[in-house]
Order: structure tokens, then sequence, then C-alpha cells
């Protein structure tokens, strides 16, 4: 593998604080710096100094190593021993898996949410819209994003799939960055709250083919987009 070309200045996230004293140390700098990078707060290309991190952090070398571990096995940085750690670019077929996994499991699970309609998840589900609606309206995007993984989470939690939710969260990472990436489009947020809205009003309504038809226009959204997203932002991807 070709090293990247890095510049001498390497990247500490800028808005991460000390840690909870009261928790493990890993995890933390696991979250943190993942939400970082799926936000483009830490862009492809980022490089990423363990020194750094664990000054800015408070912590010893072994929680950053850990967690760059953890950020290497989902494919969201890359290790060069002995030279440097970057955060990947946006990989396109796993982002493209990603979806194909997300999409076989969600519509299974919004089916049958829709054979069994509860008045108490739609009303979940409404304010948690209700809640998109106002951070589309306000441009923050990452309240936004946090939102939408919400929604699905609780579509998961619903179908008491807890678990799958968290494989499936960890396999997103770059389908997460390329709807990051697309989310300011024109109309794009927007899209996202009604096509939300479909998804609910089939699921209370007790119509599962419609409910799985609005999940699929939804999912694909993204990737329908990909030769925009990629021409706007060529740096960022790889095939």
């Amino acid at each position: 593998m070709d090293q990247p070309v890095i510049a001498q200045r390497r990247i500490a996230p800028r808005s991460s604080g000390r840690l909870d004293r009261d928790r493990q140390a890993a995890p933390q700098v696991f979250d943190r710096l993942r939400g970082m990078i799926i936000s483009l707060e830490l862009p492809p290309g980022s490089p990423l100094s363990r020194a750094a991190l664990a000054e800015q952090f408070g912590v010893s070398s072994t929680p950053i190593r850990d967690a760059l571990m953890r950020l290497e096995e989902e494919g969201l940085v890359e290790v060069f021993p002995q030279y440097a750690t970057v955060v990947s670019r946006i990989d396109v077929h796993r982002a493209q898996q990603a979806h194909f996994l997300r999409q076989a499991l969600e519509l299974e699970i919004v089916r049958a949410l829709a054979l069994k309609p509860d008045q108490a998840l739609v009303a979940e589900l409404n304010a948690t819209i209700a809640r998109q609606q106002q951070f589309a309206k306000a441009g923050a995007f990452e309240k936004f994003m946090a939102a939408d993984n919400e929604f699905h989470a609780r579509l998961y939690e619903a179908a008491d799939k807890q678990d799958i939710w968290t494989l499936v969260k960890s396999r997103s990472g770059h389908i997460d960055r390329l709807r990051r990436l697309h989310l300011p489009s024109p109309g794009k947020a927007q899209d996202i709250v009604r096509h939300h809205k479909l998804i609910t009003k089939a699921i209370a309504g007790g119509e599962p083919e419609e409910a799985q038809q609005h999940l699929r226009t939804h999912l694909s959204g993204t990737l329908s987009e990909l030769a925009q997203i990629r021409a706007q932002h060529p740096q960022y991807l790889n095939d």
C-alpha cells in the first residue's frame, strides 16, 4: 500500500475535552473520534497523532491505541506502522455493502412493526421527526443526523433487535459519511423527514407493503446521488 502524503502538523480533535474518569477510557476515545470522523470534523486524509490525542484526552497511549485499532477494524482509519495513522477515504464498496445489509434488515423490521401497530411507538417516532424538522430548519446537521439514527434505532428496539442495530452501526461508517456529505444538498434533509413521516404513517396504519416501499426509497437516496457526491468531493472517495 502506498503511503499517503501527509502534512507535517498532525491533527488532534478540536472539540473533545477530558474523559469521564468513572468510565473506561478507550470506548470513550473511540466514540468521540468515530463521531468526528462520521461528522467530517476529521475528514478523509486527516492525520492522527497518538501523542497529541493522548494529551488532548488526558490519557496514556494504551486507550488511544485500542481506540484506533477499533476504528481500523471499521475501516475508518488506516495505520501505516512507524509512519502515520490517517482517517481513511470513504470506501464506496463498503458503503454499498452496508446499504445492502441495512435495507435487508429494516425491510423486515418495518413489515413486522406494521403488522402489529403500536401507537406508543408511533408517538415516539413522530416526536423524533419533529426534532429533526427543527434541526433541519436550523441547519444543525450533526443534531439532525443524531435524530436520524435515533429514529432507526427505535425501530430496531421496537422489534427487539437492539443487538442487530449495534452490528449495523459498526458497519455503517462509510455510508454514514456519504450521507453526511450529501445532507447539506438542497432539499435533502426535507426528503429524509418526509420519508420518515411516510414510514411512520404506514406503520401506524398497519400497511406493511407501504412501509417497505417508503423505507426502500428512503435508504437508497444517497447512493442514487453517488455520481454527484463524487463530482463534488472527489478527494474524499475511493472506488
